[in-house]
């Protein structure tokens, strides 16, 4: 057994016993990880009052050798989520990212990329930025980290660069786009144009400069149908928030 401190942001939380639960928190040096919080219900417990779904804290914890859950021993508070006053979608979306972050991870798998993009994800969720370009923004970077981010720079059969005009196809089970060439007359659900490939790649690239870009509402459309496709197929299932979200 070790001793270990990080930064970590609280995922979820289940009853352990009447007094204790299990935090599962996705931390910047580990991952995810799962670890009982004893006394974690008690009105004067010691995490002073911490342990909230989607506090950033200082954490304590003794990681265990064995198959057993860690034992977190100390948690100082951070920040909390703040969601703007009466903006439901503002909140929902940081359950999103909550549930990408237990869905989509494993434990002891350190992305520490992933760990600063949620936080900065949920800074733009309580404040003024759309809300729709951010949340697309998070799924692409999960997909990216997890090496689940679809190919929108070429063809996947012909290998030609996407570019010029008409629709590429999208196949989320190949992972990529194909040109109208390849796609023949094949059933295709979706759409995408080389204006809207060009945006995805953009919100999925490192840097600040998809902040600054502008998307037309129909390629907003397509790039949603585009990343909740890709977000099913990698979680094997339709995200629980997404109905919230309106994300189909």
């Amino acid at each position: 057994m070790s001793t270990e401190k990080t930064l970590a942001i609280v995922i979820r939380m289940a009853d352990f016993s009447e007094s204790s639960r299990v935090v599962t928190m996705f931390t910047r040096e580990f991952g995810k990880i799962a670890a009982v919080a004893k006394g974690a219900k008690r009105m004067k417990g010691p995490f002073d009052a911490g342990l909230d779904l989607l506090s950033v804290c200082n954490i304590v914890f003794i990681r265990k050798s064995s198959a057993s859950l860690d034992l977190l021993t100390e948690a100082k508070l951070q920040q909390r989520f703040k969601p703007k006053t009466g903006h439901l979608g503002s909140l929902y979306a940081g359950y999103y990212v909550a549930e990408l972050l237990d869905g989509l991870s494993e434990e002891y798998d350190a992305h520490p990329l992933l760990f600063d993009e949620a936080l900065s994800a949920l800074g733009r969720f309580a404040g003024e930025s759309p809300l729709d370009l951010s949340i697309l923004r998070f799924e692409l970077l999960v997909l990216r980290e997890i090496g689940q981010l679809p190919n929108f720079e070429d063809c996947l059969v012909c290998g030609k660069s996407v570019a010029g005009s008409g629709h590429y196809g999208f196949k989320v089970s190949q992972g990529g786009l194909i040109c109208p060439t390849c796609l023949g007359d094949q059933p295709n659900r979706h759409r995408v144009s080389p204006e809207t490939a060009a945006a995805l790649r953009a919100l999925a690239a490192e840097g600040d400069e998809w902040t600054s870009r502008l998307v037309m509402p129909a390629q907003s459309r397509d790039m949603r149908n585009v990343v909740t496709a890709a977000i099913c197929h990698a979680l094997g299932r339709q995200p629980k928030m997404g109905r919230y979200l309106g994300l189909w």
